[in-house]
């Protein structure tokens, strides 16, 4: 067994060991790491390590976590995230046994993504304000999320380079730092060109950036800023569903399967490992149809 070490350096060593061999989100990483803190401060209130923790205590700290309402899919998280660092623990000899084993998984649902018609996605495209720098750049975003499907973090971290407009394709860096190529279409060609003519150069004030849609502040747009711009355009559009920052995504899902694609196109497009991931939206868009049939069959 090797010499103790604090809990918050062996959380660091893992998470850089996670980042080398997984290559996975800072997303990912940032909420690994928020629930091994979260365990470290509780196991701290009852003069327990991180190495020295019991399974049961294990079990304390998931139930203590549960009644100030985490959720299902969150303890999921959870367990995924310390159950990875003791794997990591035992393989670096600190431990010898993972005190996370024999804790069962939380069940969890499959929950449908919320999702706009596509009436209710034209009256979002059309609420930016397009004689403003930030409305044409906001508007522009839609359109190519809409016709993208991207995850808002691939959006807000686009360059310039990763776009080719005279062939009319993104190439995006998606989870796990996989490439795929998304062709854009030629309503968000044509915007894109705009905004490029227009807007952009005002936004960067004369800084030299490779940023595609830069914020006020000439830098990168936060995942946080940008969903404060889909919920403000949306309440000018008078949209009252739940959105998420996914809200878009899961409409060009949903919209394109309506409209007949292939299922293992669209997965393609997502940028999804597991098809079984892309057919959540299956679920979606025969939902819609049987709301259709219910509301305009005479029979229905």
């Amino acid at each position: 067994m090797k010499a103790e070490v604090s809990s918050r350096t062996l959380i660091d060593t893992y998470l850089d060991a996670l980042w080398m061999e997984k290559g996975l989100s800072n997303n990912t990483l940032v909420s690994y790491r928020r629930d091994l803190i979260s365990l470290i401060a509780w196991l701290e209130g009852i003069e327990v390590t991180m190495l020295d923790a019991t399974s049961f205590q294990l079990r304390e700290h998931l139930a203590y976590r549960i009644k100030k309402g985490l959720s299902a899919r969150s303890s999921a998280r959870f367990l995924s995230s310390i159950r990875g660092f003791y794997a990591y623990m035992i393989r670096e000899n600190y431990l010898e046994a993972d005190p996370s084993a024999k804790i069962e998984h939380p069940k969890l649902g499959r929950p449908l993504p919320g999702f706009l018609t596509e009436e209710d996605v034209n009256n979002l495209l059309v609420a930016p304000d397009l004689n403003s720098p930030l409305g044409l750049r906001d508007r522009t975003m839609f359109e190519v999320l809409y016709a993208c499907g991207l995850r808002v973090s691939e959006l807000v971290s686009l360059t310039v380079p990763q776009v080719n407009l005279r062939q009319g394709v993104v190439r995006v860096l998606g989870k796990g730092s996989k490439e795929r190529l998304i062709p854009l279409g030629e309503e968000a060609v044509a915007w894109l060109e705009r905004f490029l003519r227009e807007s952009r150069g005002v936004l960067l004030k004369g800084k030299l950036e490779d940023v595609l849609f830069p914020s006020n502040r000439a830098q990168m747009m936060t995942r946080q800023t940008f969903w404060h711009r889909v919920k403000y355009w949306a309440s000018v559009a008078g949209i009252e569903k739940a959105l998420s920052p996914h809200t878009l995504r899961h409409a060009f899902a949903t919209h394109l399967l309506n409209h007949g694609a292939d299922l293992r196109v669209v997965q393609l497009l997502l940028g999804h490992s597991d098809l079984s991931t892309t057919q959540i939206y299956t679920h979606v868009a025969q939902s819609r149809m049987k709301a259709l049939h219910a509301q305009h069959h005479p029979r229905g």
